[in-house]
């Protein structure tokens, strides 16, 4: 596998080995080894799987107390998944990153502790997977809003609008959330 820096040291973009050819393909999506090899020593304790349609926008979560690190990726369709610094004391604190996941590009993202995450839907339907090296904690949950200003992403949706959850759409502005130290 590639593992590819971003420009938010942490964040890695992950190309997995894809073997294929008129029967169709294989890939490893999680080998330990492998892996911890390319500097990523996790132990995941939960998988998680959602199935969205277009424009649906799930983000910008984090959670405060047990955070979590996520590995995503796309199984069908296709997302713009993003991860933003909400590390006050980071020098990239407030930044992001983007990277189109898809089933076609078979890309993955880790995302680590300290960072906010979302995606929204750039197919008709996605399945959207994830690793958590975190249990997720309901209470301990944060999300930022997806228009926050400060953090200006490019969600890659033209001006079509968002469909999100009330929570999601209640989220706070980065400069108002609890965020890491």
């Amino acid at each position: 596998m590639n593992v590819v820096d971003t420009p938010l040291p942490g964040v890695c973009l992950i190309e997995p080995r894809v073997f294929g050819d008129d029967r169709g393909f294989f890939m490893e999506t999680w080998n330990a080894r492998a892996f911890a090899d390319a500097g990523l020593d996790l132990t995941f304790v939960q998988d998680n799987h959602s199935r969205s349609a277009k424009h649906v926008l799930r983000g910008l979560h984090y959670q405060i107390v047990n955070p979590q690190g996520k590995l995503v990726r796309v199984t069908d369709g296709s997302v713009f998944d993003v991860a933003v610094d909400v590390r006050r004391s980071s020098p990239h604190f407030g930044r992001w990153v983007g990277y189109e996941l898809s089933a076609a590009n078979k890309r993955m993202l880790w995302v680590p502790p300290g960072f906010a995450h979302g995606f929204v839907v750039l197919s008709d339907t996605a399945d959207f997977l994830y690793k958590c090296t975190a249990l997720y904690d309901p209470p301990a949950e944060r999300a930022v809003r997806w228009d926050d200003p400060a953090i200006g992403i490019d969600w890659r949706i033209g001006d079509a609008a968002p469909v999100q959850s009330d929570k999601d759409a209640a989220a706070l502005l980065l400069a108002d959330a609890e965020v890491f130290a």
